[in-house]
């Protein structure tokens, strides 16, 4: 009997190893495709030696590649083959699909942060990798797994841990912007650990937070009812990013709901302020905290019905604004948008085809 088990758990495990195997065989063999409509949700860009590298979410981070931002390689396999074991530890439920990535080139590494979260609850967590090079060429090229930035758990805190952002204020002190829904966007000052001593590599970890944007007064009840979900609330905002232009931190925000397809009515505000830590207020000076934001962008219900979660660059010589919006003509499939910010006389950004 002894025997016969001892056969039954050898074929087991080699079938198993012959699975690991085809499913490795089978992930090196995914060939990626190019394409001029790029679909992308909540996308993000970098640039590296001739290379435009986008990323989105996805499983395990969706990525594509560009030389003219038009026409787009995708890469069928996530940046994260492996997911990190403490993401599962920290968020019950998630698994591998990772959502909102950012990234920042800064002290000669790539810092690239994610969220992993399920929909509607606030038990998240913001993570980071860090990498020499984007170039998967490179003999340097090396996603390092930095842990956790930030951690929200539900009925403890009334914040949501996705959405990340990392601006450089004008001091080199990095800063992380994140949010969606409760109490609106966080900001914290990252305290930086360059020894490697968590997880082998550099990691940054958020210090206390501060509310720096609400879609309406702390207090206000005549919002209409949330349409995605019950735990959420009314407080539609999220995705926030800052982009530094000429003196000023601008905060883009975006407004109501995403991830409705053709139902969705995301669209994108703005304000401003001359310290990165607030408070930024409105064209109008209303501050962001009390519901103040200038309309950016929206859907003109021709192209795309929504517009929304976007991300803002000085890239090339050029201001660059992104984000994804919902094509009337593919029924709500969320593709890239992109967006040349032109300045108005006054310093405020316009976005122009």
């Amino acid at each position: 009997m002894l025997k016969r088990n001892c056969c039954i758990i050898g074929c087991m495990m080699l079938c198993s190893i012959a699975v690991t195997a085809q499913d490795s065989q089978k992930r090196q063999s995914v060939t990626p495709f190019v394409t001029d409509t790029l679909m992308a949700h909540d996308p993000v860009m970098a640039f590296e030696d001739g290379t435009y590298y986008l990323f989105a979410t996805g499983m395990g981070i969706m990525r594509a590649t560009s030389t003219d931002r038009k026409t787009w390689t995708v890469h069928k396999q996530g940046v994260l083959e492996q997911i990190p074991a403490w993401t599962h530890d920290s968020v019950p439920g998630f698994k591998r699909h990772i959502w909102a990535p950012d990234i920042i080139r800064w002290h000669d590494k790539w810092w690239l942060t994610y969220s992993c979260s399920t929909f509607g609850k606030n038990g998240s967590a913001i993570g980071l990798i860090t990498n020499k090079t984007l170039n998967p060429n490179s003999p340097d090229y090396r996603w390092a797994d930095g842990g956790a930035v930030v951690v929200s758990k539900e009925k403890r805190d009334k914040w949501n841990a996705i959405d990340p952002n990392i601006v450089i204020d004008d001091k080199d002190q990095p800063w992380i912007v994140w949010g969606s829904f409760w109490d609106g966007i966080q900001l914290a000052q990252l305290t930086v650990d360059e020894s490697g001593s968590n997880y082998g590599a550099p990691s940054l970890r958020a210090n206390k937070p501060k509310t720096i944007a609400r879609r309406y007064p702390k207090g206000y009840k005549e919002a209409a009812p949330n349409p995605t979900s019950k735990f959420a609330g009314k407080n539609a905002i999220e995705a926030p990013f800052i982009m530094k232009h000429n003196g000023w931190y601008y905060l883009f925000v975006s407004w109501d709901y995403c991830c409705r397809g053709a139902k969705s009515n995301y669209r994108v505000a703005v304000g401003r302020s001359k310290k990165v830590s607030g408070p930024y207020k409105d064209r109008n000076g209303k501050d962001m905290r009390k519901g103040g934001g200038t309309l950016f962008v929206e859907g003109d219900h021709q192209s795309f019905e929504a517009m929304g979660h976007c991300a803002a660059y000085h890239m090339n010589g050029k201001d660059i604004f992104i984000c994804h919006g919902y094509s009337v003509e593919m029924e709500g499939a969320a593709l890239l948008v992109q967006k040349e910010i032109t300045w108005t006389e006054d310093g405020w950004p316009v976005a122009k085809d």
